[in-house]
């Protein structure tokens, strides 16, 4: 999934940092746990819906 306005790569890596904060099994069902585990992107894993509310979150921890 392409966002606009973010590099998929930073995108991700941020989203990795994110998500090492947080328990993956609320974002990521147990086949995209393993996907994630083989090397898929958590940016082609996580819903749009997710993705805003982890960038959100983190806005608001600042």
């Amino acid at each position: 999934m392409v966002i606009p306005g973010y590099d998929p790569e930073d995108l991700n890596d941020r989203l990795e940092e994110l998500l090492s904060e947080r328990d993956r099994e609320t974002y990521l069902t147990p086949e995209e746990q393993a996907q994630y585990e083989a090397g898929e992107n958590l940016v082609d894993l996580l819903s749009t819906d997710d993705i805003r509310d982890l960038l959100d979150e983190e806005r608001a921890d600042t």
